[in-house]
């Protein structure tokens, strides 16, 4: 629920604050654990088959995210401005458009999944084992869909607890059902690979019905109403609007996996130590950068409810307590990630030689997300103001002119492996200056409105 009025900003922010990461962290943890019970269980072959699938994963989330994020916006402009009516208009849209998207979608996984695996490079050992499990999940999409815009919007009213609830029984529910499939616990049948994507059904849908009775019993802003039901139409203007807002995010989702595919290709030159080297780094920068970007999300729903409740002169605070925020959380974490760099990497490699790489890399680019943190927080202010498409472009422009020909030049240099961690350090750097100076010399200097 949402923090009360009269606490000051900085627990208000805390209090929404934490939830938010619990969910991020839980989120990876439950990839981490399904892809362990997977390798464990039923071998290499097929974790290899859910891995296959993933760059479809990523491409489908990435619409959706920016569908929730566009509505998001709005949700935080209505609710600011205590306009009920149109928080449930925009959630209305928002579901149906995403449940309409999540049938093609299915459409899609049922007659054309072998082709997409083909394309996609598939070996044939795995191709079939593939094809079963994408097929099963993209069937799945229309319901998957409407979980994540749903525990998306809740954010947009302040609620970031009852998301974190979903995901906490989301992942609980997969945990169960994998193993049991795949062992044949309670005389369920033994599915192998596609044990995990029948958890992956079976746990948004059980997060579907609790959010169904949660909502109503508690009587949210979102709860599935008479008057929301009446809403499950798609509005073209808020749509449009949705998408001008949310599209720029998604765009940006897709290049940053298309940059970092690139950027796997480079490091896979360098030999089968550096790619485990690189996998260990991020695994450890992921959890570190989870508190940068849970701010960022933060502050675009403070300042969009700021906007809709007509106190735009909370903005300047808003940002001020996000800042300071990243610095304290985001600092402190990577203050510990450098003392206790040994044991973190220990947690994911054993290969001494390995080891010794990936803490090299670390301590180049650790300090590095401390920025990148501060950049995100300045874009999350901008795009709560309907600003989507500058922040976009200069995120882009350090992904597409920096990151990715500074990592492809360095690493070709005496520095090596180590420039391409060089290249991350120096496109988040150049990213802080781009996105704090459109904001202090352009943004503060427009007129901000309310979207809706």
């Amino acid at each position: 629920m949402a923090a009360p009025m009269h606490r000051p900003l900085w627990q208000r922010f805390l209090l929404f604050l934490v939830p938010l990461m619990i969910s991020n962290i839980l989120q990876s943890l439950s990839g981490t654990v399904n892809s362990i019970y997977i390798g464990q269980l039923l071998g290499v072959e097929a974790l290899a088959a859910v891995s296959t699938f993933f760059p479809i994963m990523i491409l489908l989330i990435s619409f959706i995210v920016g569908l929730a994020s566009g509505s998001t916006v709005l949700i935080g402009q209505a609710f600011g401005a205590r306009n009920i009516e149109k928080v449930k208009q925009v959630t209305g849209t928002t579901i149906t458009s995403s449940f309409i998207l999540g049938i093609v979608v299915a459409f899609i996984g049922i007659f054309f999944t072998e082709p997409l695996m083909r394309l996609l490079g598939a070996p044939e050992n795995v191709l079939q084992q593939s094809v079963s499990y994408g097929r099963i999940v993209l069937i799945g999409m229309p319901g998957f869909f409407i979980f994540l815009i749903v525990t998306s919007v809740l954010r947009g009213v302040g609620d970031t607890v009852t998301p974190m609830i979903s995901l906490v029984l989301s992942i609980a529910v997969g945990l169960v059902v994998t193993p049991a499939l795949i062992l044949g616990w309670f005389g369920l049948p033994q599915i192998g690979v596609d044990a995990a994507a029948v958890a992956f059904i079976a746990g948004f849908m059980a997060v579907l019905v609790f959010l169904f009775f949660s909502l109503r019993a508690r009587n949210s802003p979102l709860a599935p109403d008479a008057a929301l039901l009446r809403d499950l139409r798609i509005n073209l203007p808020l749509l449009g609007t949705i998408l001008r807002l949310g599209v720029p995010a998604g765009v940006q989702m897709i290049v940053s996996s298309l940059a970092a595919i690139v950027v796997v290709g480079v490091v896979n030159r360098f030999g089968s130590n550096a790619t485990a080297a690189y996998g260990a780094v991020n695994q450890v920068l992921s959890y570190i950068q989870f508190p940068a970007m849970s701010i960022a999300i933060a502050t675009s729903i403070f300042g969009a409810q700021a906007i809709g409740a007509g106190q735009t002169d909370q903005l300047r605070r808003i940002v001020r307590t996000a800042l300071m925020m990243n610095l304290i959380i985001t600092g402190a974490l990577v203050i510990v990630a450098y003392v206790f760099s040994q044991h973190l990497v220990a947690l994911f490699i054993t290969s001494p030689e390995v080891m010794e790489i990936t803490e090299t890399l670390l301590h180049i680019v650790l300090w590095s997300t401390v920025l990148f943190g501060f950049a995100s927080v300045f874009s999350g202010m901008m795009r709560a103001s309907g600003d989507v498409i500058v922040p976009m472009v200069l995120s882009l422009a350090c992904i597409l002119i920096v990151e990715l020909p500074l990592a492809l030049f360095l690493s070709r240099t005496s520095l090596g492996l180590s420039g391409i961690w060089w290249a991350y350090g120096a496109s988040f750097t150049t990213m802080l200056l781009l996105q704090s100076g459109y904001y202090w010399f352009f943004w503060k200097n427009k007129p901000i409105k309310k979207l809706i």
